[in-house]
């Protein structure tokens, strides 16, 4: 029997189908592949550009020992640069400084480039020329201006208008309307040569509140006298106690004085108001009537007559529980002799002044 063609046409028939499908499938999917590059180069080069949205200024920080790769995450999530993640990573590695970031806060913008960014992130800042401000713990305002004139330049007299006509950010126990006088933290500085008055100021008031943070404040009022007033007695402790023991000794005999209605006595507060400023009290001076002689009138003088160190405001917020109501100066070292009734201070004072 002779065989037939049509055999061999089905066999073929049968197996041209599947092999079409085969170059479809291949084909879609070459296609994919394709379509996926494509969009992965345009996602790549749209990772190379700058970042989109509105112009925002960024203060970008980079933490002490912060990965490269932390870096552009965070650039990213902040809005400076379109990419982070592994595309971001391999862009930073593209620059060749991903090691030489630098700690520290920049000012960046939403639209830079991630080279931009880093050029920023590698280049160390621009050295700020600064002077040194020592100002000793019982400095009145009119010294602080002097100091701020010798150090950085500024007047004395344009400090002094300025801290009496300037508009600042207040440590709480200051209030609203007070004057400046015993909030200029005593303290060394190292100022920019380029801040004005205002800035000093407001420096030295931010230090108060900084330091003072964590004081007993909450002490005034069983004390019987407001945050402010306790900034009062503490800048005459300040003036009056030459050694740390004296401090809540001194302490305990203001309020000791203020609780029986007695005058202070302490000189300090004339001299703040000498109405002959000759840094010595005369007997018409001690007998000058005015807010000030704590020798005439009972009571707080109106203001802080210094700038108290914190020992002092300790001490005014927990001052000793003592008999005391007399003190007087007593020996090379500085200190004082306290004593209970008058005639005990007489003593005293023939036994030190003698």
């Amino acid at each position: 029997m002779q065989t037939t063609t049509p055999r061999r046409a089905d066999r073929h028939v049968r197996h041209d189908r599947p092999r079409r499908t085969s170059l479809l499938v291949l084909f879609v999917a070459l296609a994919g592949i394709v379509g996926a590059l494509v969009m992965a180069s345009r996602y790549y080069e749209g990772c190379q550009g700058a970042g989109s949205g509105p112009a925002r200024e960024v203060a970008f920080t980079v933490d002490e020992g912060a990965t490269a790769e932390q870096v552009v995450d965070g650039l990213a999530s902040e809005g400076v640069i379109p990419c982070g993640g592994f595309v971001g990573n391999l862009l930073m590695r593209g620059t060749g400084k991903a090691g030489e970031l630098r700690a520290g806060t920049y000012p960046l913008s939403t639209q830079m480039t991630l080279d931009e960014a880093v050029e920023v992130l590698t280049t160390a800042p621009k050295k700020i020329p600064t002077a040194d401000l020592l100002i000793p713990p019982g400095f009145r305002i009119t010294q602080i201006a002097e100091a701020v004139d010798g150090s950085l330049g500024i007047p004395a007299d344009e400090f002094l208008t300025r801290v009496q006509k300037g508009t600042f950010d207040r440590p709480p126990a200051l209030g609203a309307n007070a004057p400046l006088e015993g909030f200029l933290w005593p303290e060394t500085y190292r100022i920019p040569r380029r801040d004005d008055a205002d800035a000093v100021i407001q420096r030295l008031l931010n230090q108060f509140t900084e330091e003072t943070a964590d004081l007993p404040w909450d002490n005034a009022h069983a004390l019987g006298v407001t945050p402010y007033e306790v900034v009062v007695i503490a800048s005459m402790i300040e003036k009056e106690a030459a050694v740390q023991r004296d401090r809540p000794l001194i302490a305990g005999v203001i309020y000791n004085r203020l609780r029986d209605g007695m005058a202070l006595g302490i000189d300090a507060t004339l001299l703040y108001d000498d109405p002959t400023p000759d840094g010595e009290l005369s007997t018409a001076d001690i007998e000058t009537d005015g807010p000030y002689n704590t020798r005439l009138r009972a009571g707080l003088p109106p203001t802080p007559i210094a700038s108290p160190y914190l020992w002092s405001l300790k001490a005014a917020l927990n001052p000793a529980e003592t008999p005391y109501y007399y003190y007087v100066l007593c020996g090379d070292d500085g200190g004082h002799r306290f004593a209970v009734t008058y005639d005990e201070h007489l003593t005293n004072v023939d036994e030190c002044l003698g």
